[in-house]
């Protein structure tokens, strides 16, 4: 075949990444095999043959018999059978082999030469990386449809879970056997409910004990290298809770030298709180928990932070997937819970909507990077703090920890006279939302009329406004604390 004018350059004059690749020629099977081997148990890809490391086209001399030639090298050295696609086409006059494959349902595919066991690789970037038995066991479970959150653990009872924390979480929720395994928190084995892995890392009392990495590690670091730590912070609660006490470790380390009652005063700060937020969501519900060896990573430079969760993308999904908003659930259980607590509102719309908030603000846009069974997201700031550790010590000031984020809940019910008003203060004072989300955030089934109502009242009080105030009845329509709203909150939390 003969590529049309300019669709060379698609393929051609694009780097090699997860699912590119050009060989020169065939002279080393071997690492052309892993290739084909790790884009089967990944997200497919192109094998190019005849283009050499400066991308110079070369071309390949008798194609037919290199095309023969390793298309009996693949059924002999794949198990399971692959069956890619193989073309000829012809670009500046020179005849080049194209080998497309596609993600496979028969993963994970080995060199037999290797072994089941040795010889599976997947793609990571523009390289390929031997598969560990964790990984293996992975592909496994995503050919089967069976996640590993989803897993029963039948050594484990009712009393394993930590009710006290689920209700917490479920205040309007009856928490019983049927709720708990509605959320599959409780799932069914051999006749009798137990605990799924999903549930023991949402809410295990000794999930620690089960899963020695569901936690998080937090530093912040002077400059724009690991070389010197200012302070850290190991997070160990459950995961709905562990985001609010990541976001206060971020906010705590979120100032350039201003008066801290300042910047809490206005709610601005010299970090994305909305965009790290929802990267940090989205690193606790799509961590690959089955990994052993290290936790989830938060690292706070001068420039930028970086997110860190275990895993590489789910077999067919790239990271331009990621943006446009394709969406794998790798942890249905932890996605379902975080879903009915209102801290996910839509599948798909989280990653696409960082990249639209960064652009929005003038920030470098995030980088999502696939390194060593690892997925970071870079989030730069709009200016490097530039602060030594005597400026960071002086700026230093106690950010609300979750006791007093309860004393702030109950001196507003106070107060305003109503629980549910405080409820949504506190959830406003995070981020604007809309009444649904704020219904789900809250545990609430639907908009109910008290709800409307505590909402009226804070808007005529002016602690909260809308977002769209000449449309009040837009479905897009967010409330959020005015000035004097925050002024009241933050009073109250001054209060001896």
């Amino acid at each position: 075949m003969s590529l049309k004018n300019g669709e060379e350059g698609q393929v051609l004059n694009k780097p090699e990444s997860k699912t590119l690749e050009f060989k020169r020629d065939l002279s080393s099977p071997k690492p052309i095999l892993k290739s084909l081997v790790a884009f089967a148990n990944s997200a497919g890809g192109r094998l190019v043959i005849g283009v050499a490391d400066d991308k110079q086209v070369v071309g390949v001399d008798d194609p037919f018999d290199i095309e023969e030639r390793l298309c009996n090298l693949i059924a002999d050295a794949i198990s399971p059978r692959l069956v890619p696609n193989v073309e000829l086409m012809t670009v500046k006059g020179k005849t080049l082999l194209m080998v497309e494959v596609f993600p496979s349902n028969s993963r994970p595919h080995f060199l037999r030469k290797e072994g089941a066991e040795t010889g599976v690789y997947v793609r990571l970037g523009s390289t390929n990386r031997q598969a560990d038995r964790q990984l293996i066991d992975e592909l496994r479970r995503g050919v089967e449809g069976i996640s590993f959150d989803s897993l029963p653990m039948p050594q484990l009872t009712l009393d394993d879970l930590d009710i006290s924390a689920i209700k917490v979480d479920f205040p309007n929720k009856s928490i019983d056997e049927i709720a708990l395994k509605n959320l599959k928190i409780l799932v069914q084995n051999q006749g009798r409910l137990v605990p799924s892995q999903g549930g023991i890392l949402l809410y295990g009392k000794d999930r620690r004990f089960h899963f020695d990495d569901a936690w998080i590690q937090c530093g912040r670091f002077i400059g724009n290298d690991k070389s010197d730590i200012f302070d850290h912070m190991d997070i160990h609660d459950p995961l709905p809770k562990a985001v609010d006490s990541i976001m206060l470790f971020l906010k705590k380390h979120a100032m350039r030298g201003a008066d801290f009652s300042e910047i809490r005063r206005k709610n601005v700060w010299s970090i994305p709180l909305n965009i790290l937020r929802e990267v940090v969501i989205n690193a606790l519900v799509h961590a690959d928990y089955s990994h052993r060896g290290t936790p989830i990573r938060i690292a706070f430079f001068d420039d930028r932070i970086e997110i860190e969760s275990p895993g590489f993308l789910l077999p067919g999904l790239t990271v331009e997937d990621m943006k446009r908003g394709v969406s794998q659930i790798r942890n249905p259980v932890i996605a379902r819970v975080f879903r009915e607590l209102g801290l996910i509102e839509q599948w798909g719309s989280g990653i696409p909507g960082i990249f639209r908030e960064a652009k929005a603000n003038n920030l470098p846009e995030p980088l999502i990077e696939e390194i060593a069974l690892r997925i970071r997201v870079t989030v730069g700031l709009a200016e490097p703090l530039m602060l030594t550790a005597d400026q960071l010590r002086k700026t230093q000031q106690p950010v609300p920890e979750a006791n007093e984020t309860q004393r702030l809940e109950s001196r507003l019910e106070s107060r305003l006279e109503s629980a549910l008003a405080a409820k949504v203060m506190l959830k406003l004072q995070q981020q604007e939302t809309g009444k649904s989300a704020l219904a789900v955030d809250l545990g609430h089934k639907t908009v109910s009329g008290e709800l409307h109502k505590q909402i009226k009242r804070l808007l005529k009080w002016g602690l909260i406004e809308m977002t769209l105030p000449d449309k009040p009845n837009s479905r897009l329509q967010k409330y959020r604390l005015t000035e004097n709203g925050r002024d009241f909150t933050h009073s109250l939390l001054d209060e001896n």
